[in-house]
């Protein structure tokens, strides 16, 4: 196994990590000194090299001056030679006194050096000449010349450098002309000066550099020739040959055209290495570089010192937090170190290990024991039976769960404070019950508590409960108010009825719902309880996909006018045909889709259908209003009357020809938000009906705020209306009552004619029943009204009923 790296050299350690923060930001600085030094240094170097080559210009210039005095020197002393002139007096009108004319030039031209010397009279015509074909030389000469630099010409591959004078004997006789060829003397002499190497070039317009006159070697003559292919003149540039780095200008030369031939150009090329010029500057960078070498040690070492410093005291923290993270809260945080913060973050941890555990404390008292009533919660009560049946084998014990009744009508009278002295008055009763060894109580959550019966058969249990059911008898006074308790009780037992924490306290669950809905008081599970659960349970996810698979259908109701006879309206209906249950009556879905909140989407599903169906309707000549019932969960949604209207809007439909149809206990299950989504749907336009008045516990005072346009009388009191005086008398009542506040009144319920004759004469508005038309598919209504027409009724008598009521 390797060995690990030193804390300094990790870098997933606090010290590696400083001392490579440290490292990284001096070896930054020092390169980037580096850097701007080594930038400098060449900027120096090229600014140097530009001023030499600018001097070496100029003096390649006077050097050229002074060859050019020099050369014209030599000739006006042929000018002056008095055998030169004399030669000159004797004529020049024969062939032979011009060869006489061209030797002595020729001599005198040997004798200085010079590569064309040639004779001209006072017109400038050419009198003699040592080279031939020099006519457009001359012409060229006529033309003018440099002030500044003596004139030059190309003629045969030589670069020749002209010198011209007068020759007076005693009168002006002619022109002297003489041409010397361009050697390297300049270029040695510039060498020796500046220091800087040069070349003469030449080349024809456009066309790359020829080198002419240079002191270079044959290799270096080529690689020069390569560097310095299609330079402009005038412009200096860097380069690089060999193995060093150049910069080059190159400056033009007055070179002369020959009307014979192509039109050149002439240049003298100079250059200077710079790696010459940045040697003398190479020890400079390097004593840089050994003191960047050198502060790279001394801040490594310095770093080390200070990483470890700060991270010993840190890793003491971290060992202490470890033991935190363990749950040892008992050991105290120490960290000895001189540093300030340091020191802070040790008290830090030392408070904080104060704080873990007097939370920790409390943690554990809320995670398993009920504030309220100091009881064991359902997680201490899950985890005990958790653990009695992990260890009890076939020893037998009891699960009792208890919910109070009628504990949300005390809340919502008495107050919530009120309900929770309520709580804990109810644990103390059942507290004073236990008198097994080893039973637990418990508070669950809400109303419902829960209690463990050790060695406890059925027959145990039930006794147990029946005490609970003896002690509520004597009813609770809290504050001058007297409570009557009531509870039921589901029992479930182990081994027998499970062996898992989760399955008993279910069991247990449902026989104390069970117990309510019989009104039994308590109830041992039993099998078919559960069945009744999961068949429930898979018909509501089964509910959840009919809308998918179009499983629902729209039934309707028709509602008959007192008054005309004729039908123009009909309550809206779902029914569901299950693919294998075949018709399933409402009852046995509509509860669980209320309890669930999916609710909602059947009532989406009606409204939309029941649009669909009035635009069908209004197609074949038939007005027709259909009633859809809203749910309590419908009617809190502050986001109904959007989705109503988008709805509706999808088919054309117009509010007016909807009613919506609210129960009284929806109503006043939250009357202030039912009261809002109601003004809104009233000013959409939709007519509102309260279903089943009468049954529930509304306050006509409130009543009377509500947008509604229609009152249904519940069918209980319109079936019996005709033996029972009383019912009649509240179905009167109803109507009159409706009347004075200027709603409509629609009677559910109309089973027979007497029913029909008696409610018109009690001034009813409309009504339904089996009498006038049972549910039927949408289609088959459609088919049905057509074909309807109001009963005679002429034998109805209600002579008994009314003597009742008067």
């Amino acid at each position: 196994m390797p060995r690990p790296l030193p804390a300094f050299l990790n870098p997933r350690r606090i010290e590696g990590r400083i001392v490579a923060l440290f490292l990284a930001l001096l070896l930054l600085v020092q390169l980037a000194s580096l850097a701007f030094t080594r930038q400098t240094i060449e900027a120096n170097a090229e600014r140097a090299i530009d001023a030499k080559l600018a001097t070496a210009g100029r003096m390649m210039q006077r050097l050229l001056v002074q060859q050019a005095a020099r050369e014209q020197a030599a000739a006006e002393l042929l000018a002056a030679d008095w055998g030169f002139r004399e030669a000159l007096g004797r004529g020049y009108g024969e062939q032979e006194d011009r060869d006489t004319i061209r030797d002595a030039l020729a001599n005198n031209g040997e004798r200085v050096g010079a590569a064309l010397v040639a004779y001209t009279d006072l017109d400038g015509r050419l009198v003699a000449a040592t080279r031939p074909g020099i006519e457009a030389l001359l012409k060229s000469l006529r033309e003018g010349a440099d002030p500044e630099l003596p004139a030059m010409v190309l003629l045969d591959g030589q670069l020749l450098q002209l010198a011209t004078v007068p020759v007076k004997a005693p009168t002006l006789m002619g022109h002297v002309l003489m041409g010397f060829a361009l050697d390297d003397t300049p270029l040695q002499d510039l060498k020796r000066l500046v220091n800087i190497d040069a070349m003469f070039l030449t080349a024809p317009r456009d066309q790359p550099w020829v080198e002419l006159v240079s002191l270079l070697e044959p290799r270096e003559r080529e690689q020069m020739g390569s560097v310095l292919n299609h330079q402009e003149p005038g412009l200096t540039v860097m380069r690089s040959w060999g193995d060093q780095r150049w910069e080059l200008r190159l400056m033009s030369l007055p070179l002369r055209d020959l009307a014979s031939g192509p039109p050149s150009r002439a240049a003298v090329a100079m250059w200077a290495s710079v790696d010459e010029e940045m040697a003398p500057y190479r020890q400079l960078q390097l004593s840089l570089l050994a003191l960047t070498l050198a502060g790279l040690l001394a801040f490594a070492v310095g770093s080390i010192f200070t990483a470890r410093r700060i991270s010993r005291p840190i890793a003491s923290l971290a060992e202490s937090a470890e033991r935190l993270g363990r749950g040892d809260y008992e050991t105290p945080v120490t960290a000895s170190s001189t540093l300030g913060e340091v020191s802070e973050l040790a008290s830090a941890f030392e408070l904080m290990r104060h704080d873990i555990r007097d939370r920790e404390a409390q943690v554990h008292r809320l995670a398993f024991w009920d504030p309220l009533t100091g009881l064991p919660n359902r997680e201490q009560f899950s985890q005990r039976l958790s653990a009695r049946l992990a260890e009890g084998g076939e020893h037998p014990c009891a699960v009792l769960m208890l919910d109070l009744d009628r504990f949300k009508h005390v809340n919502d009278v008495l107050g919530h404070a009120f309900g929770d002295r309520l709580l804990r008055s109810v644990a103390v009763r059942l507290q004073a019950l236990q008198n097994t060894e080893g039973s637990l109580l418990a508070r669950l959550g809400g109303d419902e508590f829960a209690l463990l019966l050790e060695g406890a058969d059925e027959a145990a249990a039930l006794a147990q409960a029946a005490r609970i059911h003896q002690d509520f008898v004597t009813p609770l006074c809290i504050d001058d108010q007297t409570v009557d308790l009531g509870a039921g009780i589901g029992i479930a037992l182990a081994p027998s009825q499970g062996r898992d924490t989760r399955i008993l306290l279910a069991r247990a669950e449902l026989a104390m719902y069970a117990a309510k809905r019989r009104q039994s008081g308590s109830m041992v599970y039993e099998s078919a309880l559960d069945a009744g659960s999961q068949e429930a349970l898979s018909l509501l996810s089964e509910l959840r996909r009919a809308i998918e698979r179009q499983e629902l259908r729209l039934f309707l109701q028709p509602k008959v006018d007192f008054k005309t006879g004729q039908v123009h309206s009909a309550e809206a209906l779902v029914r569901w045909e299950h693919p294998e249950r075949g018709l399933v009556p409402p009852m046995q879905f509509i509860p669980f889709a209320e309890q669930t909140g999916f609710i909602r989407q059947l009532t989406a599903w009606v409204i939309e259908e029941s649009a669909r169906f009035a635009q069908q309707a209004r197609a074949r000549g038939l007005s027709l209003r259909i009633s859809v019932n809203l749910s309590t969960r419908d009617l809190l949604d502050q986001e109904l009357p959007a989705k109503i209207a988008a709805l509706l809007g999808r088919h054309g439909t117009d509010p007016s020809m909807q009613c919506l149809e609210i129960t009284e206990s929806a109503i006043m299950d939250d009357p202030q938000r039912a009261l809002q989504t109601l003004e809104r749907l009233s000013e959409m336009g939709f007519k509102l009906s309260i279903d089943d008045f009468g049954t529930g516990y509304s306050s006509l005072a409130y009543l009377k705020r509500l947008p509604v346009n229609e009152l249904k009388i519940d069918r209980s009191f319109v079936m019996a209306m005709e033996r029972d005086l009383d019912d009649a008398k509240i179905v009167r009542s109803t109507i009159e009552l409706a009347h004075n506040l200027g709603l409509s009144v629609v009677a559910e319920g109309v089973e027979t004619g007497k029913a029909w004759k008696l409610l018109a004469a009690l001034g009813c508005d409309e009504g339904q029943g089996y009498f006038i038309g049972r549910p039927v598919p949408a289609a088959q209504l459609l088919d049905w009204l057509p074909r309807w027409k109001a009963p005679d009724l002429g034998d109805e008598s209600l002579d008994t009923v009314f003597a009742g009521l008067n």
